[in-house]
């Protein structure tokens, strides 16, 4: 009879909720538990970075774009660690229960791919979003930075955290062993969050690899939280805005896909 009413409920498109809920509560426990290497080392983290390129190239490297260099790259900083710990959120589930061959426990409840997409969203998104709060807080004491457009800054920072974790879930998915997850990380994610104007303004790249990096959906993410945060950019927040959904959707569909056909997830 239980099968029968699972059944029904796909079938007429309604929502397990309580599946749902689940899967949420397990992902954002997940790394709450160890807030320590999750939200606080993550602000260690950016901290640094914010210390070393202030000493290193502050002094001397003057105004970009109107604002001072340390004032300018927080906001790279900040989407670069959000989205660093979105992707690693997402990913490191999925590949842990593939290792430990418990990821049978995600997939015999009855929640339907879509609610599975969620679910692992909804852990990624959580963990961006913290960890973007906290980094926030400790700029706006450090650096007395004043959010120019908050609605515009929490749009981007909840699209990045969406996009790497739907990133996050496709790369988990696709990889069976640590170490292609360690490959994917240091020759995909890290060259993509490094080269999209995290430090520097695009204009001061050559034409041809600034025209490359118009192409990578993260430097429309960091651009648009840099506008959101000091009121500069390099481009039109509203295209920002239109790549940022579209590449949200366009990452969401492959997970939903791969969670639809089972791929690498069952024997």
């Amino acid at each position: 009879m239980a099968d029968t009413q699972d059944m029904g409920t796909r079938r007429f498109g309604r929502v397990n909720w309580m599946g749902l809920y689940t899967l949420c509560a397990r992902e954002v426990q997940r790394f709450m538990a160890v807030w320590t290497q999750t939200v606080l080392a993550p602000l260690v983290t950016a901290g640094l970075f914010m210390v070393i390129f202030t000493i290193a190239i502050g002094p001397r490297r003057g105004e970009v774009m109107g604002a001072d260099f340390t004032t300018f790259i927080a906001p790279g900083i900040l989407m670069m660690t959000v989205i660093q710990n979105a992707f690693a959120n997402t990913s490191s589930s999925i590949v842990i229960a593939k290792v430990q061959g418990n990821i049978v426990d995600t997939l015999m409840p009855p929640l339907s791919p879509a609610e599975m997409v969620i679910g692992y969203l909804a852990g990624g998104i959580g963990r961006g979003l913290i960890v973007a709060a906290v980094i926030v807080a400790g700029q706006m004491i450090f650096i007395d930075l004043q959010v120019a457009h908050p609605l515009w800054a929490i749009t981007f920072v909840f699209l990045g955290a969406t996009f790497l974790s739907g990133l996050g879930m496709v790369a988990g998915v696709f990889a069976n062993k640590f170490d292609q997850m360690a490959a994917i990380t240091n020759f995909v994610i890290t060259p993509l969050a490094f080269l999209s104007g995290t430090f520097y303004s695009v204009q001061a790249l050559p034409p041809g690899l600034r025209e490359v990096t118009y192409f990578n959906p993260i430097f429309y993410l960091i651009d648009g939280t840099r506008y959101g945060l000091i009121g500069v950019s390099d481009g039109s927040p509203w295209l920002g805005l239109a790549v940022g959904l579209g590449s949200c959707l366009a990452i969401s569909a492959a997970a939903w896909a791969m969670f639809a056909r089972g791929y690498r997830l069952k024997a």
